[in-house]
């Protein structure tokens, strides 16, 4: 059996940068995972050496792929930043002309896809993921060819949802998606063992996020659905400067308090002149499966009302159910495991209403 200090062993037979130590004595190996006959990890490289740097990740996959036994490598560039680099000009706040169409300078698209849904959460807990897997299976079951990356690089949660512990194979410089319940699908949890922090700065995330999305062969994809993590930092706003996104979907259970969490992430597109397609009420209400009550748990209706109040879609309500949690923690979402039951069709209807509401909607490029 292969174990990791095989793996070191070999990786420590290239040469690190400027032809000076190796690999693991200069402590540049990261993420390392072994599935099987499988080996997965990280070379962390200077961000402005990157490109650069390109035959030395290749020379790592080849001595690691002499190991017998092993029958796939894939090593992964992420770049961090110096953090002793003179940090940019703040930037003026006198006001700037305009560019001349409008709205923020033109972004470049992802190769092969279409259309990129942001779905967004406020605060964590919501069941944004969740939302955001079902939801893609129900664009695919309307007729779309569609991905779906995890944007989440510190809590990736895909590959459980889908079922798939996969390895993406590379070819030359770049990713093959995973295939996964008909999905294309990207997701740091494919690279790293489902146990191993993340513990990385944010340059390294962002780097590692740019390259989920432009260095992957996706498509061809009419839709790439992006699983955001929580929040309104660093994630968030690289995706919404780098892609032109054809939108983003907001996920809220009917609390106040998550309300208030959604709020922030609806004005945060709204800032970066990114379209709101709508509002999902998430958790919406419980129905007992032993004697059919009703309860709301978490209230009900707020999503609904504050889509009202912002003059905003609401695309509708999913409940909090057993089978939706229990579909999702076994790796066969409700979507594609029960494409006939009342939740299926509720993701259905969803999915109807946002490419509704693309079709309306000019994408920010």
């Amino acid at each position: 059996m292969v174990t990791e200090a095989d793996v070191k062993a070999k990786l420590a037979l290239v040469t690190g940068p400027d032809k000076q130590g190796d690999l693991v004595s200069l402590g540049m190996i990261e993420g390392l995972s072994i599935r099987g006959d499988r080996v997965t990890f990280v070379i962390k490289v200077p961000a402005a050496r990157a490109r650069e740097l390109e035959p030395m990740r290749q020379a790592a996959e080849q001595v690691v792929a002499e190991i017998p036994g092993i029958s796939g490598v894939t090593a992964v560039l992420t770049a961090e930043r110096d953090p002793n680099a003179k940090p940019p000009e703040m930037p003026s706040l006198k006001p700037k002309k305009a560019p001349p169409h409008g709205g923020l300078k033109p972004k470049a698209p992802i190769a092969n896809v279409g259309a990129v849904i942001a779905v967004a959460s406020g605060k964590g807990g919501v069941g944004k993921s969740t939302t955001s897997v079902n939801l893609a299976l129900a664009l695919k079951a309307e007729g779309k060819r569609v991905g779906i990356l995890d944007a989440d690089i510190y809590g990736p949660s895909l590959p459980r949802m889908l079922g798939s512990t996969m390895r993406p194979e590379s070819v030359g410089q770049r990713m093959k998606p995973i295939e996964a319940q008909g999905l294309q699908v990207m997701s740091m949890g494919f690279l790293v063992d489902e146990a191993a922090p993340m513990v990385w700065r944010g340059p390294m995330v962002m780097s590692a996020l740019t390259q989920m999305m432009r260095e992957v062969d996706w498509g061809p994809l009419d839709v790439l659905v992006v699983d955001m993590p929580p929040g309104t930092g660093d994630a968030q706003l690289t995706l919404c400067q780098s892609v032109p996104l054809a939108g983003a979907v907001i996920v809220s259970t009917p609390q106040d308090i998550a309300l208030i969490d959604a709020r922030k992430g609806l004005n945060m597109f709204r800032k970066v002149e990114v379209p709101v397609l709508g509002i999902i009420e998430n958790m919406s209400y419980f129905l007992c499966p032993s004697c059919g009550d009703r309860s709301d748990i978490f209230g009900h209706g707020g999503a609904r009302e504050e889509a009202a109040k912002l003059g905003i879609p609401f695309l509708g309500e999913i409940p909090l159910h057993m089978d939706i949690r229990r579909n999702a923690d076994a790796g066969t979402p409700v979507v594609a495991s029960e494409p006939d039951s009342a939740h299926a069709q509720a993701y259905r209807a969803i999915a109807r209403g946002v490419l509704e509401q693309m079709a309306k909607e000019p994408a920010t490029a």
